[in-house]
Formats: structure tokens, sequence, C-alpha cells
């Protein structure tokens, strides 16, 4: 496990964070789930043109960069196997989890659940695998 800021790889956090941010970019897009995502959470077109870009994105990438300097933390000098390992427990265990909990107090659908969780366990395994294997 990394102790301190010195043992971190940023190019591999960098790198992870960017992984999560692409492949979040993939997984909302209208070839996979983007029409599934904004029925389950009652957006529209119009309200998706109302948001700033530039805001959203840079928020989702700046919040990307803390989730994989966290996970660094976790694996610290270990391998690939550990890291994809890690990655995937971090979002099936504790993330999809959470997300769970949270939509049976909002009254979401298991599509909801699905949709989000799915994201946060494929982006977290790909953030731990570079992570693991970024040596």
């Amino acid at each position: 496990m990394a102790t301190a800021f010195e043992d971190i790889k940023w190019l591999a956090v960098l790198a992870a964070a960017a992984s999560a941010f692409i492949i979040g970019g993939m997984w909302y897009s209208p070839f996979l789930f983007q029409k599934g995502w904004m029925r389950e959470n009652g957006v529209s077109e119009d309200d998706l043109k109302k948001r700033s870009p530039a805001l959203t994105f840079g928020l989702a990438l700046l919040l990307s960069v803390v989730m994989s300097l966290n996970l660094a933390f976790f694996i610290g000098e270990e391998g690939a196997a550990f890291g994809t390992l890690a990655g995937f427990l971090t979002g099936f265990g504790w993330v999809t989890m959470a997300i769970g909990i949270i939509s049976l107090f909002e009254g979401r659908s298991l599509k909801y659940v699905l949709i989000n969780g799915g994201y946060m366990i494929v982006a977290l395994t790909v953030m731990g695998l570079i992570l693991g294997a970024w040596r």
C-alpha cells in the first residue's frame, strides 16, 4: 500500500483517470446506455443542453483523478492482477452497492442501478488494471 504522495505514480493516476473519463463517454453515449440513462433519470435532450459542457466534463475529469488517486493508495506497489481485483471490488462491492442503497430510498429502478453501477464497475476495474500494471 502506498503510504505517501511520493510513492504515487502520477502518470498512472492521470492515465487511469483518463480511462474512466473515456469509458464514461462511451458508456453514456447514444450507442450504449444514453437513452436508458436519460429515461431512468427523467432527463430530456433540453435538460442536457442547459448544462455547461465545460463545467460538467471538467468536474467529471477532476473527480476521476480523485478516484484514481484514492485507488492508487489502496493498490500501492501491487501488480496488475491485484489492481484489477481491487478496482473490480471497489466498483462492485462499494460503489454499486452504495448506488443500490441510495436507489432504494429514492425509489429508483434496478435499471438505474445497473447502468450507473455497471459503469463504475468497468471504470474502476480498468483504473485498477492501469494503476497496478504501471510499475
